[in-house]
């Protein structure tokens, strides 16, 4: 079992003749993906890693079924996109794109929750289940092997690098998921966690989060009522007072959002908050024995 992604989802990449779709429709395929179709307006009948294109979402669904899809196009465009998806029948949608206006964000998550999608990003790595050998999205295909931890995080790089030195350490991962980093985001840590709450694969959970925003601080009151341990890594301990982190979404205010609040709220409610990314493995064997 999983949670969000699952190995019969038929999966479309929106934006699939760009490089970017190109790449990672290709590594999609490699891994074991079910990807049945791209979309890139006036270029139907075209394939791309033996995947057929199409020039509408409409099309795509209607030849191939697909409810799930990945979006690589150009910020300007995502909002178009994303409701195309929505409009047509998508019920799981991966924003990868990053600078997309906020407006634009709060218009795509309002409306996926209207039609009863589920929206990971934007600005997102995507997810990934190992088990099922399928992931939507930008991640490296090596680093991951099945197993009872999930991981939720807010960022892309620091997740990868927590992901392979749980391999390493012979502990795989049931679903990894990108929550994004920009200030709106269709999965936040409190649905990552709800979903693993009913997962009874996963045993433990991972949270990588940093400092700005107040995401950690609101999920350490759903924790309480987890039921399976918690391992928490906070980036962003070593930056000087008033810096601005990469992320949109990583801006402090009003007391909330410091390295501080997020470990003193996280503590308090049991989760082992780490302080290196390399201690996250080692944490998570000793939780589970």
């Amino acid at each position: 079992m999983a949670i969000l992604l699952r190995s019969e989802d038929k999966i479309i990449v929106q934006g699939i003749t760009g490089n970017q779709g190109r790449f990672h429709t290709g590594q999609m395929v490699a891994y074991g993906a079910k990807v049945v179709g791209g979309i890139s307006p006036g270029k139907a009948g075209q394939q791309v890693e033996g995947v057929p294109v199409f020039d509408t979402v409409r099309q795509a669904v209607a030849a191939t079924g697909a409810t799930a899809s990945v979006v690589f196009v150009p910020a300007a465009f995502a909002k178009d996109a994303a409701y195309e998806a929505l409009e047509n029948g998508i019920r799981l949608l991966v924003m990868i794109p990053e600078h997309i206006p906020v407006q634009d964000s709060i218009d795509i998550v309002t409306r996926a929750q209207a039609l009863g999608a589920v929206v990971i990003g934007p600005n997102t790595f995507g997810v990934i289940t190992p088990g099922e050998k399928t992931k939507m999205g930008i991640m490296p295909n090596h680093i991951y092997r099945p197993g009872p931890v999930g991981v939720v995080a807010r960022s892309g790089t620091l997740s990868y690098e927590i992901a392979f030195s749980l391999t390493n350490a012979g502990l795989g991962q049931s679903t990894v998921v990108g929550m994004g980093g920009d200030p709106v985001v269709g999965q936040n840590f409190i649905s990552v966690l709800e979903a693993f709450h009913q997962d009874p694969e996963t045993k433990a959970v991972v949270m990588v989060g940093e400092i700005g925003g107040s995401a950690e601080e609101e999920a350490a009151e759903y924790v309480k009522t987890l039921g399976k341990p918690v391992v928490a890594y906070l980036a962003g301990r070593a930056a000087p007072p008033g810096k601005r982190m990469g992320h949109a979404g990583a801006i402090i205010e009003r007391g909330r959002g410091t390295l501080d609040s997020k470990e003193r709220a996280l503590t308090a409610v049991g989760v082992r908050v780490v302080t290196m990314p390399w201690e996250v493995a080692p944490a998570v064997r000793e939780i589970l024995g």
